[in-house]
């Protein structure tokens, strides 16, 4: 047997379409952005227009496409796709709502009740001390946390930074400050207790192997479930972008990364 680096003559690259599914607006949101962008940074050029960078880029978020094919598929090098992925990021996760303004947004509108929830997105393992940090108890699973709020509907109003996954509810509400946020706003809340100086985020009764659950306790859950049902309605629509399935970006760029799909999520649900 011989070895030879050389490739076979019959081969060539496959190339190959797929359906985004998303509006025609989202896409038009986004070249726009980043025609804007580079209007200002006083870009001229760019190896393609700005509406097809934006499909790359959303096929990217939507389908976890990997780099390297997108770029092969259209003619530019894996670094440039990275690249463009960033800048949108980038861009997009500027136009996310901070957390008062958003709370005084949803009262404008008529908002009367936020819903509060926690979430945690897989991440790859990680090595050293960074790899206990990340790991959830309660779900068995490496990942990082969020918090996030919505309106009655299910609508995402706003998601907090990245924390390690074993943090806590309560301990993101307290260091978010969400009580004093939503007193001031005049909002009512639901999935948060009425403790101004230590809040609880309001959980379901867990049964073990040696204490099962009470009719009454299961009664509870019962009615949290209802409750709930709105916000993970909402946290349902931000993990439709496949991205999120398994994060493989650097942590330190999840926070800008969420917060992007919270704006590209608000313009699929609220067209």
């Amino acid at each position: 047997m011989t070895k030879t680096k050389k490739h076979a003559g019959d081969t060539c690259p496959l190339v190959y379409q797929c359906r985004l599914p998303l509006s025609t607006r989202t896409v038009n949101h986004l070249a726009d952005l980043l025609r804007r962008h580079l209007k200002v940074i006083r870009s001229r050029w760019r190896i393609l227009p700005p509406g097809k960078i934006a499909v790359i880029v959303l096929a990217v978020l939507r389908h976890d496409q990997r780099l390297a094919d997108m770029a092969g598929g259209n003619d530019v090098s894996e670094s440039t796709v990275r690249r463009w992925r960033d800048e949108l990021v980038t861009l997009l996760a500027a136009q996310a709502p901070r957390l008062d303004r958003a709370l005084k947004k949803a009262a404008r509108q008529g908002g009367e009740v936020v819903l509060i929830d926690g979430t945690l997105i897989h991440t790859q393992r990680r090595t050293g001390k960074a790899d206990r940090r990340n790991y959830s108890g309660k779900h068995h699973h490496h990942g990082l946390h969020f918090l996030a709020l919505t309106d009655e509907k299910g609508r995402l109003i706003w998601i907090s930074a990245a924390r390690p996954g074993r943090t806590h509810d309560n301990t993101a509400a307290r260091h978010d400050h969400i009580l004093a946020h939503l007193r001031s706003a005049g909002l009512g809340f639901r999935g948060l207790d009425n403790d101004v100086l230590d809040p609880v985020i309001v959980t379901g009764f867990h049964a073990s192997r040696t204490h099962k659950l009470t009719p009454g306790q299961k009664t509870a859950n019962r009615v949290i479930a209802v409750g709930r049902a709105p916000v993970e309605h909402g946290f349902a629509h931000l993990k439709n972008w496949r991205i999120l399935t398994k994060l493989r970006t650097d942590p330190a760029r999840a926070t800008h990364l969420l917060r992007a799909l919270l704006v590209l999520t608000n313009l699929e649900v609220n067209r």
